[in-house]
């Protein structure tokens, strides 16, 4: 597959978006310098040091590691405009002003290597107007690139091309964006907004219009616009808050300034554009939302209140949907509607308005900000966070139906606006989305996904409902089946063990499902690869379904299961083929120890792995704290001959003892649960396809799995110095007394036991502690608190 070599990226800007990107080109390794203006006064490069600084304090965190923030090249537009001819790609990202964007334009022009791509981060700024700064030599190299915030956790990046665009930049810039950035890539017409923002915002606006008309509180409406509706899980208002109302309302008034009669675009839905008089009123008095404390809602100590616009005050929220509600929001996307319209409840006429003015805006725009239905499903589900974009959610419900229903709430006069639904809605057709592509008015005709090379690199890519896309456990040939694992392959080389249960928790099951996949894997394929098509690599090992044999047997009946479990650890290392576990999401407690016990590890970006048995009162019990003491081992012996072993255990040691999680691949790696040989992968949709090609390519170079030996441990003293330190934790407050005796047997293990320093262990060895301290736990009443509560409530308990 050829692709377009970016080296080096250059992104203009240091403010919110321009120095998130810079820190997400860090988190996937892509060299990049960030440019400001020159501070006036002290170093140069001043505002571009404050905005890195700033990255390292950010919540959610835009770097993988905060320490990772002085990868960030600092640079100034008067001493460093040279510096833009060893950069690949161009970002721009300064504040959303016409006259300033065409300025600088003009003057990194004559700086720019000859086969750079330069690309604007605008949100709704036409980029043909831009590109009219540049030298005729650039602007067949320019285009629009829309990150959404916050850049590392967004899915959508929205690209768009002038008509001197060519074709190749815009198939290029997707490629790197795809694979090296992980981002899903919708192609937007050069409109106001683009696609996401046109649809979102217009969304927001309308919601806000419904809630006043159904005269409901801002509380409610999030309860009712989140989760339940299968969106995003902050709802409309307390969105607006994160995203800044003044960032919202800049939003608003690129649509004003640009749509209706007169304006540069005409729209039949213009009047909703206005800033709403709420909005207006917070944006006057300073109440940007969570930037500056206060918003729709605002934080006094622990209580979250919410703005009453009558009183003009804040009062306290908590107010949710009605049980009537829930109920009717969890049926079939048919009869959901359904009843929804039909009831006469203020909830239910609200939800019904939002979802009607959704498909009425989404079909009356299609033509024109779009080429296809898909591209506007896809916006709304990579940068709104909803689980259905609109016309998913018309065409599951009945698409004739659904359109008499808008069509008579527009005659009536209760839509929006009175623009009437487009011709093609009733030409009887069953929805937008088909196996051979999605609808396009513009084309007349069904449109295909585009075949880029990159996109071969995705085994089962994200589709829009209706386009009849491969179901993943469904696919290839099935080898093995039990009731939680199923054994596949694609090609015939390589096996792969998709883990079925709820949350993939590992259970006597699934282990002899693992086992089974080994066994067939040694006997005939190149490897074999742990992957499951969802955002859980293993939530740990089922407590529950060992609970009857611990009520029958108590911890003796425990013992031999878990030793079962530890076998099948060590089967792992030391197996005859490589076995490459895919994470991607959570790998916690059994879920981290399979993935550490593989040969190698394949990782999402977005990957969250820890040992938190600590959390029920348990430690470690499948390998887990062996696997510290042996890297702790390795990284001694690597340093020098004589090192000290409990210098290098006490990072593992910790980590276990306050069950820390990686909070990304990058950290987990930090943590010692990846390791440098391991691959990081920032598309998720690319992991199964990296995590074969691993295993097929260590087994043609001659894969032989590690030599069984025994290593040495830091022994009692290291116990010693750790009980110590622990004691004072007690004492001081900082951890309970069961904090510490679980504390304490975790350092037993990872210290090799009551044994002399450099005494030499096997895995086996530290294994046999592992269970004896696990099982022992599991008779303790303050351990089984914490299980009971686990299991009851979802949340650790405390004691």
């Amino acid at each position: 597959m050829n692709r377009f070599n970016v080296r080096k990226v250059a992104v203009l800007g240091a403010g919110v978006m321009g120095a998130q990107i810079a820190a997400h080109l860090v988190n996937v390794r892509v060299p990049v310098i960030l440019f400001d203006l020159p501070a006036k006064e002290g170093p140069k490069n001043g505002i571009v040091s404050k905005a890195v600084e700033g990255l390292k304090k950010l919540k959610p965190a835009p770097l993988g590691v905060p320490e990772e923030a002085a990868l960030i090249e600092q640079a100034n537009y008067e001493e460093h405009l040279d510096r833009l001819g060893e950069c690949d790609l161009i970002i721009e990202a300064i504040a959303e002003r016409m006259d300033w964007k065409l300025d600088l334009y003009r003057r990194i022009a004559p700086a720019l290597a000859p086969h750079a791509i330069v690309a604007s981060n605008t949100s709704g700024l036409s980029i043909t107007t831009l590109s009219e700064a540049l030298p005729e030599s650039i602007k067949p190299r320019f285009c629009g690139i829309h990150f959404f915030n916050p850049p590392r956790y967004m899915a959508l990046v929205e690209l768009i091309d002038t008509p001197a665009t060519t074709p190749e930049v815009l198939d290029q810039l997707e490629a790197f964006v795809t694979t090296a950035l992980g981002k899903g890539v919708v192609r937007a017409k050069d409109t106001p907004n683009f696609i996401a923002n046109r649809v979102g915002i217009a969304g927001m606006l309308a919601t806000i219009k419904e809630a006043e008309t159904f005269g409901l509180g801002y509380d409610v409406v999030d309860d009712l616009t989140g989760k339940k509706l299968g969106r995003a899980s902050s709802g409309t208002f307390r969105t607006a808050d994160v995203v800044g109302l003044d960032t919202m309302s800049h939003v608003i008034r690129t649509l004003q300034d640009n749509l209706g009669e007169g304006k540069r675009i005409a729209d039949p839905f213009a009047p909703m554009y206005a800033t709403p008089p709420v909005l207006g009123r917070l944006i006057e008095q300073g109440a940007l939302g969570q930037k500056s404390g206060a918003g729709f809602y605002k934080k006094v100590g622990k209580d979250i209140l919410r703005l009453d616009p009558a009183k003009g005050d804040y009062v306290p929220a908590g107010g949710k949907a009605e049980p009537l509600i829930d109920r009717m929001l969890k049926k079939a996307p048919a009869e959901r509607l359904k009843l929804l319209r039909e009831s006469s409840n203020p909830q239910a006429q609200f939800l019904w308005a939002i979802l009607r003015d959704g498909f009425h805006y989404a079909a009356v725009h299609l033509a024109d900000i779009a080429e296809s239905a898909r591209d506007i499903d896809f916006a709304m589900r990579w940068g709104f966070g909803v689980k259905q974009g609109p016309f998913e959610l018309w065409q599951a419900a009945g698409w004739q139906q659904v359109a008499e229903w808008v069509k008579a709430d527009i005659d009536a006069g209760k839509a929006l606006s009175s623009a009437p639904l487009p011709a093609w809605v009733f030409d009887g057709r069953s929805g937008v989305h088909t196996p051979e592509g999605s609808w396009s008015p513009a084309k007349n005709a069904y449109i295909p996904r585009r075949t880029l090379p990159v996109y071969q690199r995705q085994h089962f890519p994200e589709d829009v409902i209706g386009a009849g896309g491969v179901e993943p456990l469904k696919s290839g040939t099935e080898v093995f089946s039990n009731e939680e694992v199923r054994v596949w392959t694609l090609d015939g080389e390589v096996l792969i063990a998709s883990i079925t249960a709820k949350l993939h928790l590992i259970s006597p099951t699934v282990a002899e499902g693992l086992q089974v996949a080994l066994d067939r894997a040694e006997a005939g394929y190149k490897g074999l690869v742990i992957w499951s098509p969802d955002d859980v690599f293993s939530a740990g090992a089922n407590l529950e379904a060992l609970m009857p044999v611990f009520m029958k047997s108590g911890a003796k009946g425990i013992a031999p299961e878990l030793k079962k479990f530890q076998d099948f650890m060590l089967r792992l290392r030391y197996a005859q083929v490589p076995v490459i576990s895919a994470v991607r999401g959570i790998a916690l407690g059994g879920g981290c120890e399979l993935a550490v016990y593989s040969s190698r590890r394949v990782a999402a970006m977005e990957s969250y792995m820890g040992l938190v048995e600590v959390g029920v009162g348990l430690v470690p019990g499948a390998g887990g704290l062996t696997y510290i003491a042996r890297r702790a081992a390795e990284m001694a012996s690597a340093a020098n001959a004589g090192a000290d072993i409990l210098k290098f255990v006490t990072d593992g040691f910790t980590n276990a003892a306050m069950a820390k999680v990686g909070t990304s691949a990058i950290e987990s790696r930090k943590l010692g649960y990846l390791l440098w040989s391991d691959v990081i992968v920032p598309h998720k949709d690319e992991l199964l396809f990296v995590a074969t090609q691993q295993a097929r390519a260590m087994f043609d170079s001659g894969y032989r799995p590690p030599a069984r030996t025994p290593f040495p441990v830091a022994g009692r003293s290291a116990i010693a110095t750790i009980k110590g330190q622990l004691a004072n934790m007690r004492d001081g407050g900082f951890i309970s007394a069961h904090d510490f005796h679980i504390s304490a047997l975790i350092a037993d293990v990872v210290c090799g036991g009551e044994v002399d320093a450099g005494s030499l262990v096997t895995e086996e060895y530290l294994m046999a502690l592992e269970r004896k301290h696990f099982c022992s736990l599991l008779e303790n009443p303050k351990s089984q608190e914490r299980i009971m509560g686990m299991l009851q409530t979802g949340k650790p308990v405390r004691n």
